[in-house]
């Protein structure tokens, strides 16, 4: 079986792609690639496929966020449900936009009375390093769009209404031939509306929609990271006609943290310590995300050693544990030294030997056996 491609790849679009560049881009090569239009040719039949599935995870904000932490591996077998070409009648995620898909295949579109959905909107949110791992409240200002009080939406001037559009007389569409067939195409005049406000409403200039501002408290979980979409339902730009509300989603950046990183729910954080404790041992404080924590050093400790501080790191996102902190401790070599200092480190060195040197005698014992 061959390996599936990613999902941005098959789509075209890059990883940080907000919903209307994913919908937009799966609209143009669903057109393209469409069986209807491809008669017989089995390769555009399997690329509307493999464009289909990527759109059906992608557009999910469920589906999105485990592919984008697990890739295939997260999404089940195969990650993809919607049956082949079956299922994207009314309800389905492909309700709407194959709707607009086969109006532009076949030349026609639904008429525009009905009810439009409003606009999904993103608000990039940036946290401190703590705030994405034990999780956060916050308030946050959204505009967005919403019907016009002044006309109720209607886009006309109060006390007027829109006409029907004479092109379409209120149909939305305008049929024509083509050939042997009987063609239906949007009213260029009303916009497949089927009505025309000639007295636009002064306060949105016969959009029927105004900008405004929204305060929205925001809970973000505990085990977020830089790239992490929080979905919330409902709260971005208001439908048109009746039509619902659009979605909010949330785009998580996490700052840069002055001295912990992070590796999936693991913390990271290097440790100066001296010569002398290293090679004598010590007790020392560690800072962690719980605050500073006692630490034993063993004498003898090299360069580069990592301990492991477990229950320290990032809680699990949606889940249950934390991850561990792990400890690396950095010899210093001291310099700038005076001269009483540099008599001692020489008589260290002199009555030491090379037995103070485990490392380096076992190099030097490999790099002997290696060239004789």
């Amino acid at each position: 079986m061959a390996e599936k491609r990613d999902y941005y790849e098959v789509l075209e679009v890059h990883r940080n792609a907000s919903d209307t560049e994913i919908k937009k881009a799966f609209r143009k090569l669903a057109i393209q690639y469409h069986p209807d239009k491809n008669s017989g040719d089995k390769e555009a039949e399997e690329k509307f496929k493999e464009i289909t599935e990527a759109y059906e995870v992608l557009s999910d904000s469920q589906k999105r966020a485990q592919y984008d932490q697990f890739g295939h591996a997260g999404l089940g077998a195969g990650g993809f449900s919607s049956g082949g070409f079956g299922g994207f009648g009314a309800g389905t995620p492909f309700g709407d936009i194959f709707g607009d898909i086969f109006g532009d295949i076949f030349g026609g579109r639904p008429r525009g009375s009905r009810g439009r959905r409003g606009d999904d909107l993103q608000y990039n949110l940036e946290l401190t390093f703590e705030e994405a791992a034990f999780g956060v409240e916050r308030e946050i200002q959204v505009p967005f769009g919403k019907r016009c009080g002044e006309c109720g939406g209607s886009g006309a001037k109060p006390g007027t209404e829109p006409k029907v559009c004479p092109t379409c007389r209120g149909a939305g569409q305008v049929r024509f031939q083509q050939g042997f067939f009987s063609v239906s195409k949007t009213c260029s005049h009303c916009n497949g509306e089927g009505r025309v406000v000639e007295n636009p409403c002064p306060t949105c200039r016969g959009n029927g929609m105004v900008r405004d501002t929204k305060t929205l408290s925001v809970k973000v979980p505990a085990g977020v990271e830089t790239g992490t979409r929080l979905k919330m339902t409902g709260e971005g730009g208001q439908g048109a006609k009746g039509g619902g509300n659009g979605d909010l989603y949330i785009a998580i950046a996490v700052k840069e943290h002055p001295i912990f990183t992070r590796e999936e729910n693991d913390v990271i954080c290097e440790i100066p310590i001296s010569f002398v404790q290293a090679a004598l041992g010590c007790e020392m404080e560690v800072p962690t995300l719980d605050g500073k924590v006692s630490m034993k050093v063993p004498e003898g400790t090299q360069s580069g050693r990592i301990f492991r501080l477990r229950g320290k790191g990032v809680p699990q996102l949606q889940g249950y544990g934390r991850g561990d902190q792990m400890v690396v401790v950095k010899v210093e070599t001291p310099s700038n030294l005076n001269k009483r200092q540099r008599e001692l480190l020489e008589e260290f060195a002199r009555i030491s030997g090379e037995d103070a040197h485990p490392m380096k005698k076992n190099f030097f014992d490999k790099v002997m056996d290696l060239f004789s």
